[in-house]
């Protein structure tokens, strides 16, 4: 019998003891990483033992939307970005009417120093919510160190608009350039083969023309036009003192009138009262809303942030449910959103809801479209809430265009404000082949066929007559379809529908006029209009969102993430916003580029409309999650 040697046994005894100190070690970690996680969460979450008596601060560091973006955990850590600064406008416009009946809010204060902005029906939106804090007899206060046409009109709703005396306000207008590739994909010897109907339809256009066509020039400026005149209506109704006139017309003339101080010829302009630093608003602040009595701090005031009063104002759920289902951005095949329109996501959610009792539904729609089958998912599973003969409405928001009135067609009645962007009633598809290209390189493509379409489509070879005549009339046919849609929701004859469709766009007004729309209002108008189908009276119903449980507050994960807005984004001035449209224009050409490149279907898409969506700044993750994982890495 052999035995081990003392060497060897005391070796192996070292071994263990390194295991079990290892093993303990990493157990001591991960014990001490489950607290710290636990602290982060619990931390994280928004509090309503937050608020105090004072002002309700409204510090808009991002964008307005419809429906909050979900936040992808890997795909943010991989990118190193902080993710953009979102702000629900239900519960921006819940939370400002929660504060003009609550005594212990004493003003609203607007800090619009990183505020992107949003779509120009979410802004009226929100400024009629401080119209209402306002009529309360509450000051509403707001402060920027620039602000832009955004800015400008969410700020013309406070009863005082501070500037700082180095920035300033500018009003630019909607509208501007797009870009085109024609000539670029034409040099690249790619065949950007496009298949559409409608004349307006002019998604297409940046990849076959260096211009914009006449057809579509004629278009938008009837949009644009129709959009600055509300722009300035609203304004100018909740400011009168604003000098628009001499503003936009000679803007150079207007700012060296102030000898080039930017903060002095928006004062001279009506756009804002008083210039003063962050310090001197805050003090004015505290004289009306009262002191911090526990921040010493230059400017500081007693002040209630937005989440911990959103998590001490809940919705109401009293009374029959009316379920609100969102189709807020593009829409597309599968599970994607929220922020974005998964058909699938979209349709099971409408699907799950079905055993529900629900007294009616309304269909709230932010979206230029995209996806004709997605669409047409999204369409059929409201109908099926329709066939169990409850009322159903559509409240359009900034957007609901192409795709975005596919969906709507369903309704009862169609709910839209003045300066909604609709209609689009046109299909397109691109296919790019690489025939040109790849023979200049020396590649070339043969074989045998049994059928003129056999191999097809051929990328590379490049697509035969009979392909190209067979993709064609299968955008027609869908084409057809959307129309017949229209046409039966609209009570129109086809030719009618054809007339005011072809692609072409409608702002709400003109959408109303021509039958697109029933009437004006937003969502509120939308649910009491359904309420009343369904005979229910005044405190007998509540919306009930479907599929979002968390819209009360911002998500978990995206606070971890990102942790304080400050460390997020800095305050900007003129430059600063220049820098920021700059980021905008490369992500649009990243976008265009996808668009041309990847495998789609059918679209029932608004190139323009996506144009007047806003996308919030970015930054260095900061948030507690990104803390410990970069700890752990």
């Amino acid at each position: 019998m052999t035995t081990e040697s003392p060497e060897r046994m005391s070796f192996a005894r070292k071994v263990w003891h390194l295991i079990v100190a290892v093993k303990d070690g990493l157990s001591l970690v991960f014990l001490l990483l489950f607290f710290f996680a636990l602290y982060a969460v619990l931390t994280a979450r928004p509090s309503p033992a937050a608020v105090r008596e004072g002002a309700l601060l409204l510090k808009l560091d991002g964008t307005i939307v419809e429906e909050k973006s979900q936040v992808g955990l890997f795909d943010t850590l991989m990118s190193g970005q902080a993710p953009a600064a979102e702000y629900d406008v239900q519960e921006l416009v819940h939370a400002i009417d929660a504060a003009a009946k609550d005594d212990r809010i004493k003003a609203v204060v607007l800090d619009l120093s990183r505020f992107v902005g949003g779509g120009q029906v979410h802004l009226e939106e929100v400024g009629a919510a401080l119209d209402r804090v306002r009529k309360a007899k509450k000051p509403v206060l707001s402060w920027a160190v620039a602000y832009s046409d955004d800015g400008v009109l969410l700020a013309s709703h406070a009863s005082e608009v501070w500037v700082d005396p180095l920035g300033g306000a500018f009003v630019v207008g909607p509208g501007g350039n797009h870009l085109y590739y024609g000539e670029l994909l034409k040099n690249l010897d790619v065949n950007a083969r496009v298949y559409k109907v409608g004349t307006y339809k002019s998604a297409v256009e940046p990849y076959i023309l260096d211009k914009m066509s006449d057809p579509a020039r004629e278009n938008y400026t009837q949009l644009y036009g129709a959009l600055w005149s509300e722009w300035q209506a609203n304004v100018l109704k909740a400011r009168p003192q604003a000098k628009l006139a001499a503003l936009t017309a000679d803007p150079v003339g207007w700012f060296k009138a102030a000898g080039g101080d930017a903060a002095t010829a928006a004062r001279n302009a009506g756009l804002v009262d008083q210039l003063g630093d962050k310090v001197a608003f805050g003090k004015r602040v505290a004289a009306v809303a009262g002191e911090d009595a526990w921040d010493d701090m230059p400017g500081a005031y007693a002040k209630t942030e937005l989440e911990p009063w959103i998590a001490d104002n809940p919705l109401d759920d009293s009374g029959k449910a009316i379920g609100v289902v969102t189709i807020a951005g593009e829409i597309v095949d599968g599970d994607a959103g929220p922020g974005t329109a998964g058909g699938d996501r979209i349709a099971k959610v409408l699907d799950e809801a079905l055993d529900d009792d629900l007294a009616g539904l309304v269909v709230r729609v932010d979206s230029p479209g995209g996806s004709v089958m997605a669409s047409e998912e999204i369409r059929r599973a409201i109908l099926r809430h329709k066939a169990k003969g409850i009322p159903v409405a559509v409240s359009m928001g900034n957007l609901a265009a192409s795709g975005g009135y596919w969906v709507s067609t369903p309704a009862q009645r169609i709910f839209a404000e003045p300066d909604t962007i609709t209609g689009s009633i046109g299909i397109f598809a691109v296919v790019p082949t690489f025939e040109k290209a790849a023979a200049k390189w020396g590649v070339h493509a043969d074989g045998v066929k049994t059928t003129p379409l056999s191999g097809q489509p051929d990328l590379i070879g490049g697509l035969p007559p009979e392909a190209d005549a067979l993709l064609q009339g299968y955008i027609e046919n869908g084409y057809g379809d959307f129309i017949s849609r229209v046409a039966a929701s609209r009570k129109m004859t086809a030719a009618r529908v054809d007339e005011i469709g072809q692609g072409r766009v409608w702002d709400g007004g003109t959408a109303r006029q021509i039958g697109l729309v029933d009437q004006y209002g937003g969502l509120s108008d939308a649910l009491e209009w359904v309420a009343k189908q369904a005979k229910l009276g005044d405190g007998d119903w509540h919306a009930e969102y479907l599929g979002d449980e968390g819209r009360t507050t911002d998500t978990l994960l995206r606070r971890l993430l990102v942790g304080d807005s400050d460390a997020r984004t800095a305050s900007t001035d003129l430059f600063g916003t220049l820098a920021g449209r700059q980021q905008a224009q490369l992500a649009q050409i990243a976008a265009d580029a996808e668009r041309l490149g990847k495998a789609q279907g059918m679209q029932a898409y608004c190139l323009e409309c996506a144009s007047t969506l806003r996308t919030g700044p970015v930054g260095t993750l900061q948030g507690w999650l990104a803390k410990l994982i970069a700890l752990i890495g």
